[in-house]
């Protein structure tokens, strides 16, 4: 399931509100961040952003500061008292308030205290990977070694197969088995190939944490049959080696964007006879995926495995498959292991200074393993009814108001215009949380096996895809937890999703004036309906299906303005000589320009859009677009900025405000400003 994620994932959810009838504080703009030397027709995010951008430092413990991480600051607050709450009930003391076993508290609890108990963890050492291990040691053949690759997958520790199951891209109802290019540890396959100073860096950080890994687990063993201590550095070279054949196998960031060109339905038989090493049939029967064919998004990449498979010594791949199996156990194990895993991931490629503290860890852990237990805990105290039925509106202005933007297109006939908004209307609208929660009474949390019951959660959570194969796509499943501060669109199922946690300020606040309401979340909302829009959404039709829609002249039209809002951001720089990548992140460009279209003329159908009354000097359309500027303000470590514009596809905070702005004429006329001539707009 292909998800278009929202930049710079946002935090938290809305405070939580008192019983009595006290009016809450309405919330503003902050205008001590405002530069006032600074024209808003020079700079626009700098003008409503300037003061803090040059005064706001990182956190030790961030790789970035700004909008999105003061929402999580306040979203982990509440996290963290439930996540004791749940501790405390799940513990030893008081029966009357100890939560039942099985219930989603004693789950979270339990998983929270085990997490918590370093000092268990550590005294393990590396008996709870051992096992896998141990089975990659006895691989004798190219055979054996698939076997052990789908025996670690089925619970959740994958290597080189990228497996999952979705909905059919072509068929939309129905979820099948897909495939997609995996198998390399860097966060890029361009990565590999890099030869700047700051790509070598990374390579080198990599190579350090393999050998790391390898070490630990040998000195463990006492040298055992991972090599002896001290290896590690040899080894790492040679899993780098392996990687870099299969990074040169994998598409670009590019290539990815076309969900044409990584579509190709096959039957198990034909690629069982394409790829007999990597033996497709008898793989998907030791996962427990019973199926006669698979959409396999990128042959190349199984094409290459297959031969690297016998080109590349076994001991070779044995080596591959132990260090991945370290990796993914890293955060499990004991304090080196997790520490290590920070070296490389946090602070290398992050540049983030300093560990989290361990509680945030864990409620990382716990949303990713048992996330709508958590989310249910969360949204009973933090998400209040009203919020979900403001936001509910907003939606619905929105979707109103891009209907009547789409009756004004010049570019496209009437036959695609009712296609367009036919599309747009049978969108499936989600706010909060699901419908229906998942289930997790098939976890088994033991508070004394922190390794093995995450390994639980894993299993479920494969246990609960595989079960999907073949059967009717749930249209109430979500992509995300509730407390997740982000949101997004989905093609195949037609549906922007909004989970709490993205529901607060300054995206979104009950107590709030529309102003600061449409232009934080209502740009939001807009920029997810315009992703079924953009250069691959406009590819699926109102079923969700990979099917054109467009009259031949109306998409050839449509093409060509996508191909101007690469040129302009392909002009953007961000660092040095690093540019933003116009093609990479055209889709996430388009959808800004069309969710500030869209949220200001849904503005404009507020009553408070008319009301000429100025708060703090603004009018009411000035303060929609302070609004939208002050909610993506951002700074982030060099290394976190250059690997965003490398492996992202949504440009940088600062672009993402400026490329909006000065593209929407209603932004040149709220500040009496003479509007560029040469607009850059889609929707």
């Amino acid at each position: 399931m292909r998800n278009y994620l929202l930049c710079g994932c946002l935090v938290l959810a809305a405070a939580c509100r008192p019983t009595t009838p006290e009016v809450p504080a309405r919330k503003t703009l902050s205008l001590q961040y405002i530069d006032s030397a600074v024209k808003p027709g020079d700079n626009f995010y700098k003008y409503a952003n300037g003061k803090w951008l040059d005064t706001a430092t990182v956190p030790a413990t961030e790789s970035g500061a700004g909008a999105r991480w003061e929402m999580s600051d306040s979203t982990k607050a509440h996290i963290h008292k439930i996540l004791d709450d749940a501790a405390a009930r799940a513990g030893d003391g008081d029966t009357a308030t100890r939560a039942a076993a099985g219930s989603i508290t004693q789950q979270v609890g339990d998983l929270y205290r085990a997490g918590m108990d370093t000092a268990a963890i550590d005294g393990r050492g590396l008996e709870p990977v051992k096992p896998f291990l141990a089975a990659i040691d006895s691989v004798q053949d190219v055979r054996s070694l698939m076997h052990v690759v789908a025996a670690q997958a089925r619970t959740g520790m994958g290597s080189f197969m990228g497996f999952f199951v979705g909905a059919d891209d072509k068929n939309s109802q129905v979820n099948v088995a897909q495939s997609f290019q995996a198998g390399i540890g860097l966060p890029d396959r361009d990565y590999y190939f890099r030869t700047d100073s700051a790509g070598l860096a990374a390579i080198a950080a990599y190579k350090k944490y393999l050998a790391t890994l390898l070490d630990l687990a040998a000195g463990a063993n006492g040298g055992g049959s991972g090599g002896g201590v001290g290896n590690g550095a040899a080894q790492a070279e040679k899993i780098f080696a392996l990687e870099k054949q299969l990074a040169a196998s994998h598409k670009t960031q590019a290539e990815l964007m076309d969900p044409q060109a990584n579509y190709h339905k096959m039957a198990i038989r034909a690629l069982d006879k394409a790829t007999p090493n990597v033996g497709w049939g008898a793989y998907l029967k030791d996962l427990g995926a019973h199926t006669d064919s698979i959409i396999n998004r990128q042959p190349k990449y199984y094409e290459a495995l297959n031969k690297l498979l016998t080109a590349l010594p076994l001991a070779d791949w044995k080596l591959y498959v132990r260090a991945h199996t370290l990796d993914n156990a890293a955060n499990y194990l004991g304090h080196d292991f997790g520490d290590a895993a920070f070296q490389y991931y946090d602070k290398a490629l992050s540049g983030q200074q300093k560990i989290k503290p361990r509680w945030e860890r864990m409620y990382e852990v716990i949303d990713g393993n048992l996330g709508e237990a958590l989310g249910q805990l969360y949204v009973q105290q933090y998400f209040p009814p009203e919020a979900k039925r403001r936001i509910t509106e907003l939606v619905d202005n929105l979707q109103k108001a891009f209907a009547q933007r789409i009756d004004k297109l010049d570019w496209m006939g009437d036959t695609t215009k009712q296609r367009a908004k036919a599309k747009l209307m049978a969108i499936l609208k989600k706010v909060g949380y699901p419908d229906k929660w998942r289930d997790y009474s098939r976890v088994t949390i033991q508070r004394d096996k922190y390794f093995e019951s995450i390994l639980s959660c894993q299993a479920e959570n494969v246990r609960f895809n595989l079960a999907k194969l073949g059967q009717p796509v749930d249209r109430t499943e979500w992509g995300m937890t509730p407390p997740t501060n982000n949101a997004y669109y989905n093609p195949t199922n037609n549906e922007i999703v909004f989970p709490a946690g993205i529901l607060t300020f300054p995206m979104f606040d009950v107590a709030s004036d529309d102003a600061l309401n449409y232009g934080g979340i209502g740009m939001v909302i807009g920029h997810e309906m315009t992703h079924g829009f953009d250069d691959q959404g406009a590819q699926y039709d109102k079923d969700g299906n990979l099917k054109n829609w467009w009259a031949p002249e109306d998409y050839k039209r449509f093409k060509e303005k996508c191909q101007r809002i690469i040129r302009l951001y392909n002009g953007f720089t961000v660092l040095d000589t690093l540019h933003v990548n116009g093609t990479v992140t055209q889709g996430e460009n388009t959808a800004d320009l069309g969710g500030l279209a869209i949220a200001y003329d849904a503005f404009q159908l507020t009553p408070e859009a008319r009301d000429t009354t100025r708060i703090d000097g603004f009018t009411p359309d000035q303060r929609f677009f302070m609004s939208f500027a002050q909610t993506w303000r951002k700074k982030l470590t060099d290394a976190a900025l250059r690997r965003q514009v490398l492996t992202d596809p949504h440009s940088p905070g600062n672009w993402r405000v400026t490329g909006a702005a000065m593209n929407n004429p209603n932004f040149y006329s709220a500040f009496g400003l003479k509007a560029d001539t040469t607009l850059v707009q889609i929707w």
